[in-house]
Order: structure tokens, then sequence, then C-alpha cells
């Protein structure tokens, strides 16, 4: 059974930083596309950042390119979305995924495992 496990959310102040991890099991991790979405108060889930099997290449969301960085570790099966300048709009449930297509896929039903999600509050 796959599993997904998100930490390091919580409540920041904007401008601050914040680090959010994502470790896998039950999965080949090298042979996944990892990724993150994000889901805010009354709006749809939307697509934040993926990353490729050999983090070779990566894909971010215009609202989040240069504040966000998306990594992966697969000696640890874990993936790293690291955010930094954070605004309130960013405020939402993120969400780590991962898939099983390749091309870097920003929409949904590409992704066939989904952690339980985990809260980013930024506060003005």
């Amino acid at each position: 059974q796959v599993q997904l496990v998100e930490s390091g959310g919580g409540l920041v102040q904007a401008g601050v930083s914040l680090r959010l991890s994502c470790v896998a099991s039950g999965v080949t991790f090298s042979n996944v596309f990892m990724g993150w979405f994000r889901q805010a108060p009354g709006k749809e889930r939307t697509f934040v950042a993926t990353i490729s099997w050999g983090a070779d290449s990566t894909l971010l969301a215009d609202s989040v390119k240069g504040r966000f960085t998306i990594s992966r570790d697969n000696t640890k099966k874990s993936v790293t979305l690291q955010m930094t300048s954070l605004k309130p709009e960013d405020t939402a449930v993120y969400y780590c995924a991962a898939s099983h297509y390749a091309g870097l896929p920003r929409r949904e039903s590409a992704y066939q495992y989904w952690g339980q999600g985990i809260q980013v509050t930024v506060s003005s």
C-alpha cells in the first residue's frame, strides 16, 4: 500500500520561509514523478510544483516561481517543497502526490497517489 506523509506545515507570518516534506512508502520512489498541489479555502485544488524521477527537471506554477523550490532525495524517498517569501494567498492545505506518468504532469488526474494534506497558514 502506497503512503505519502506530509510534514512541516503550520502558521507563519508573511515573508518568512517554510519547508514541507513528504515521505513515501510502498512505491518504487525513483520510478515516480512527485508533485505538490494546494487547496485554498473555498477553492479547487491547484498545481504547485512537480519534479522528475531523477530530479533533473522541475516545473512550478507561475504563482510560486522564484519563491518555491521543489527537490527530492530518492535515497530517503522524500520530496521537499521549500517555500520562501510566503504570502497570505499561499494559505492552503498542501498535498503531496506521486505519478507514474512522465513529462512533469500538472493535472491532478495524472497522479495516482496522494497524501492526506497539511495546513499552511500565512498571516499578514
